[in-house]
């Protein structure tokens, strides 16, 4: 049994069993995962979704939502949404029903809002931001009642209703919940819950000019949608009494329990979305979709399979405590799939050219070798064999002590899957630089070890010189090299040089019909997919997906 395949365990699941045998929320389930379409989603997010569509998963009867938090519009774009969309799909998960959004209950939540200033829980507030910030008070000291705070119920109904006709500028007017400006939980003391923005929405254009603010959108879409459990991550924990106090002194019948779990922090990436589109805006990479950045969209890019991500997801487990995880855990689950699941291939990344001298001119053989060595239902391929072939460059040294298990000048070394060669002849260039080896071959050798009981220790992978595919390979690395680049004071400092090298090198002919992110073993070389963006027709792209170890070790924190 794979580790995606066990039901986890966790203090939140726990909750539920509780809430399940005591009849708490009639017996129902009903998450939802939540994202805010200012971004693409990243492995953090991964996390959360794996959480939150797992808990109805399996569960009986239970339902998740997919729901944008969609009142922000400056920031938010339908490109996003879809991004996300996608995300969830890939990751394997379905919502439940139509996608919402929390503006899909614009009207409903201006109601909710009249409500509460008819109730006298709200007004509407004149003070400009230097003066909230001044009324608010600090950690150690209360705040001050807005010289507003007690303005007649008609008369902010009226302001209101003028703020939603769009009579007043940004910044002019702001409506605030009446809570407690001496509350030592500073998100307690009188809220703003609408502000003024004259933005276009991505979902409902230009038909409103005041948005609710999250701490009172949120709360109130979860209630609308019937949620029981709303889970969320620890930095919304202080957020909790406003989540409560919002349901509360509303007239809505269900009341969603909130359930704070820590956040993935990821070493040496970062998850924040503002430090993410900066890299983005500066061209520090090459998008969202980089597959050098930790956003599922170029996680899926750079070769990671939806199972490995599920089965990061839950080997790091779901608890309250905050830790940061270790790049190495997440790179040890995509290499256990493919290990399992990605055929072998042999591409030449730096290429050498070899003539086999005692080879036939004008013979191709076709050698079949496995595509998988422990899996014979993954079938064979046939390579095309001859007098020419490329090698690796770092897969020759004229000279080399015994440790070197690859070819050295006068010695012997294996081709995978094809004959012993010996290394007769150096040709270099006027530069001094090699630029091609003259080889001989053991033709007893195919598929068998030397007649005479020779030891050939070493293994090295080739490629046809004259029937191969070209390609551009592209080696990824950590973009940063250090484990936490989001305490750098400059980012620029800490990013790492060799997140990407390129090469031209050749791949086996079988390459030529690879599928657009489907992974592969090339051998002696790490994992690998077939980029889906850049590749075309007459170009063949692969992404470095993760080496076939771990180079990197302990980074430097």
């Amino acid at each position: 049994m794979s580790q995606a395949d066990i039901r986890p365990s966790n203090f939140i699941r726990q909750i539920i069993d509780e809430d399940i045998k005591n009849g708490k929320h009639g017996g129902r389930v009903h998450t939802r995962f939540p994202p805010e379409p200012n971004g693409y989603l990243h492995i953090g997010h991964a996390k959360s979704i794996c959480l939150n569509f797992g808990i109805a998963r399996d569960y009986d009867n239970a339902l998740c939502n997919l729901r944008f938090d969609d009142t922000n519009p400056e920031k938010e774009d339908i490109d996003y949404v879809e991004a996300i969309k996608r995300d969830v799909q890939w990751l394997g998960f379905n919502w439940h029903g139509d996608i919402n959004y929390a503006s899909n209950y614009f009207d409903q939540l201006y109601q909710f809002a009249v409500e509460l200033i008819e109730a006298g829980k709200a007004y509407v507030c004149q003070l400009n931001a230097e003066e909230t910030r001044q009324y608010r008070g600090t950690l150690v000291e209360p705040g001050k009642n807005s010289p507003y705070r007690d303005r007649p119920i008609e008369e902010n109904l009226d302001l209101f209703q003028r703020m939603r006709a769009g009579e007043f500028k940004e910044g002019e007017m702001m409506l605030r919940a009446k809570i407690d400006m001496a509350s030592p939980n500073m998100k307690m003391r009188d809220p703003v819950i609408y502000r003024i923005r004259f933005a276009h929405h991505h979902q409902t254009g230009d038909k409103w000019c005041i948005y609710p603010m999250y701490d009172f959108t949120h709360c109130i879409s979860d209630a609308l949608e019937g949620i029981t459990h709303s889970l969320c991550t620890l930095e919304f924990e202080d957020h909790r009494p406003l989540y409560d106090w919002v349901l509360d002194n509303i007239t809505i019948p269900c009341h969603p329990q909130q359930i704070e779990f820590s956040r993935l922090n990821l070493e040496s990436t970062l998850t924040s979305k503002r430090k993410l589109n900066a890299l983005v805006t500066e061209k520090i990479v090459s998008g969202w979709n980089d597959p050098r950045m930790p956003t599922i969209a170029g996680i899926r890019r750079r070769g990671y399979t939806p199972a490995s991500i599920v089965d990061f997801c839950q080997r790091i487990g779901v608890t309250k405590q905050e830790n940061t995880v270790e790049m190495a855990m997440l790179e040890a689950c995509i290499r256990e799939d493919l290990e399992v699941n990605a055929p072998r291939a042999m591409t030449v990344i730096d290429p050498l050219k070899i003539v086999i001298e005692n080879y036939p001119e004008d013979q191709v053989e076709m050698i079949n070798a496995a595509n998988h060595p422990k899996d014979e239902t993954m079938g064979t391929r046939e390579l095309p064999f001859s007098r020419e072939i490329y090698i690796d460059r770092d897969d020759f040294r004229e000279e080399a002590n015994k440790k070197y298990k690859r070819l050295v000048l006068g010695k012997e070394v294996r081709l995978r899957n094809a004959y012993v060669i010996k290394a007769e002849q150096v040709i270099k260039d006027e530069q001094g630089e090699i630029v091609e080896l003259r080889c001989s071959y053991d033709t007893e050798t195919l598929g068998k070890n030397p007649a005479d009981g020779r030891k050939v220790k070493g293994v090295i992978h080739w490629v046809s010189a004259a029937q191969n595919v070209p390609a551009e390979i592209r080696l990824y690395d950590r973009l940063f090299t250090v484990a936490n680049p989001g305490s750098a004071e400059d980012i620029h400092e800490v990013l790492n040089p060799d997140s990407l090298v390129v090469k031209q090198g050749f791949a086996e002919l079988s390459l030529a019909n690879a599928e657009p992110l489907k992974a592969y073993q090339f051998e002696r070389e790490g994992y690998f997919c077939l980029d889906d963006v850049d590749t075309s027709e007459g170009k063949l792209v692969f992404n470095r997906t993760v080496t076939l170890r771990d180079t990197w070790g302990k980074v430097e924190g």
